[in-house]
């Protein structure tokens, strides 16, 4: 048979019919609460934001309708009725048995669509996190004469629908009654139904009640009229303090109108990590969005905690995080330029204040400055940084200073500072987080100002050289010397420096301790890797123990006839210098310290027995 034959006798394929994705409904929720919501206090938040979502689609339609939500909770239930725009039969259907379906979808609400809270059609859903059954009661505000419509649905995915008598449901709006599922009775609680509506709900712009008592607090503390600047700063802190649980430091205005934001930015009153990502109070459209938002503000801005209410800025699908898009960059930016402006501020018009504030934070102005130039600029006269000449600001020290001379790190402005101060050699300590940086950058800033990076061969070319004939008579202790600390990557240099009272002075330069680590790798290592690390051997200068020829402890130990007594001491300056310099110490330089502390005792005590 051929292959046409064998073709055409395989039977017709049948015509596929379309199939339904059937939902999980407990699965769902499941997922809901474990993986979508951080608690399953939102669920309160939902009911408010359908409730006044619904008051907003009735308002754009009647603009004097009541605008009421009120919440009632008892004996492990909750009631939640608003004045909205309310639901036909048909809606019930199409909106609340549709998961996924939301009304701000609608046809003809598109357009106003920026005005709703929600919007992503799983509201209803978070209430079964805490309750087995959701009974919701409705009537349309749009379809004068429909009755009442009831809908009931359990948590196993099944509902009822119902129209009611006219007397059930008089007026248009919509009621949500809740039944709390085993073990979540705490949820609907009274007293927990009211925090929740007040955390919530404390700028919602519409009348919401939890029985008698008023949840909404308008207007926002940032918007109330004060008698003065000074009243304002006293009922900010308090409300900071309620928020928060810290007086603030200062407060900061966060008004950006064009980017629908309000709010306020309080300044912390100790210093933070600025790996600390301090957690944000996000209102959106007066409903608390989050506590946690940390991408609100720049990187450098870890000195504030802010709060603020905005209609631009757009929630992810759990309605607990800002989604990151162009609109929240642009926030980003403009509520930083609204705490530059503030420090810049300062600066012009209440030193005192920037004082204390710097005092506190300025790792986070110093943050700033690095990619802001002006600010930078501005701040020169302010900013502390640990300097020879103690702490004082860049622009005191560059006035004082023809070149401004800087280490890398701390342990190289510790082995320096001391020597430098003496000679006359002013020193800023770059070892900090950004301040080699800032240093570096300061010419771009303040024209004509020298910069230069302080090592160890320049602090050794500003110490003063000893007479050729007395360091020619020296040779024999500065070869025994040398001999003891070659081992450990160590030359011996005999300079004439103050203060007197330091003995020996310890320096080397990143590539010296870089040289150093690859040959006590090369040490450790078997013979292939050592070979290998062997070849990567350069010319880096090595460390040095900078013997000071006018400390009278060097000059009787320079006297000494006996090469390993010498040896010995020279182990015991360079560690004496280690210490001084605060350097860490290589399990090489603490035997190096025991074992010379060990033979200066020996020593002792054999020139005791032979004086005996």
């Amino acid at each position: 048979m051929d292959s046409q034959t064998s073709q055409a006798s395989q039977p017709s394929p049948s015509p596929q019919s379309p199939h339904t994705f059937q939902v999980d409904l407990r699965g769902l929720v499941d997922l809901l609460s474990h993986h979508l919501y951080s608690s399953p206090k939102v669920y309160l938040r939902e009911l408010l934001q359908n409730a006044v979502d619904a008051v907003t689609a009735r308002r754009a339609d009647e603009p004097g309708a009541p605008a009421r939500v009120r919440l009632h909770a008892e004996g492990g239930a909750l009631r939640v009725e608003d004045t909205g725009v309310g639901l036909t039969e048909a809606d019930v259907h199409s909106l609340l048995a549709t998961i996924g379906r939301s009304s701000k979808r609608a046809e003809g609400l598109e357009e106003a669509r920026s005005d709703f809270l929600g919007q992503f059609g799983i509201g209803l859903l978070a209430c079964f996190v805490v309750a087995e059954r959701i009974r919701v009661v409705s009537r349309s505000a749009r379809t004068p004469g429909a009755p009442p419509v009831e809908w009931t649905a359990s948590d196993d995915g099944s509902y009822t629908v119902r129209t009611l008598p006219d007397a059930e449901r008089p007026e248009p709006g919509t009621t949500v009654h809740l039944v709390a599922r085993a073990g979540a009775g705490e949820w609907l609680a009274p007293e927990r139904v009211a925090a929740l509506a007040r955390d919530f709900g404390s700028l919602l712009p519409y009348d919401v009640r939890v029985g008698d008592e008023a949840v909404t607090d308008l207007p926002a503390p940032w918007d109330r009229p004060y008698p003065g600047p000074s009243a304002r700063r006293v009922a900010l802190a308090r409300h900071c303090h309620d928020l928060f649980g810290f007086t603030p430091l200062d407060t900061i205005d966060l008004s950006v109108p064009l980017a629908g934001i309000r709010g306020v930015a309080y300044v912390l009153p100790s210093a933070v990590s600025p790996a600390q990502r301090a957690g944000h109070r996000v209102h959106l459209k007066g409903m608390l969005l989050t506590e946690r938002a940390e991408q609100l503000l720049p990187d450098w801005a870890f000195f504030v905690r802010c709060v603020l209410d905005t209609d631009s800025l757009r929630p992810t699908a759990s309605r607990e995080a800002l989604y990151e898009d162009e609109t929240l960059a642009g926030v980003r930016e403009a509520l930083g330029e609204r705490i530059r402006a503030w420090l810049t501020g300062l600066a012009a018009g209440d030193p005192e204040r920037l004082a204390a504030f710097l005092a506190v934070h300025h790792l986070g102005v110093k943050s700033l400055a690095r990619h802001d130039r002006e600010m930078l600029r501005t701040m020169l006269p302010w900013l502390p940084f640990e300097t020879t000449d103690g702490r004082i600001s860049l622009e005191e020290f560059a006035q004082r200073h023809p070149v401004v001379h800087f280490t890398r790190t701390v342990e190289e402005y510790r082995q320096v500072a001391p020597i430098a101060s003496a000679q006359g050699i002013g020193v800023i300590n770059g070892g900090y987080t950004y301040d080699s940086e800032l240093v570096q950058a300061l010419p771009s800033v303040r024209p004509g100002t020298e910069v230069a990076e302080l090592d160890a061969e320049t602090v050794t070319a500003h110490l003063d050289a000893v007479d050729p004939a007395e360091e020619l008579a020296l040779s024999g202790f500065l070869a025994a010397a040398r001999a003891r600390l070659d081992p450990l990557g160590c030359d011996v240099v005999l300079r004439a420096f103050h203060p007197l009272s330091v003995p020996a002075l310890h320096l080397d330069d990143r590539d010296a301790r870089h040289e150093q680590a690859r040959a006590d790798a090369e040490a450790q290592a078997d013979d292939l890797w050592a070979g290998i690390l062997g070849s990567l051997r350069g010319s880096a200068p090595r460390a040095r123990l900078v013997l000071n020829h006018l400390n009278p402890l060097v000059r009787r130990i320079s006297s000494l006839p006996d090469p390993e007594l010498i040896g010995t001491a020279a182990e015991s300056l360079y560690g004496q210098a280690l210490l001084m310099a605060q350097r860490p110490l290589r399990p090489a330089d603490s035997a190096l310290l025991n074992r010379a502390f060990i033979g200066l005792l020996e020593w002792a005590t054999h020139s005791e027995d032979g004086r005996a």
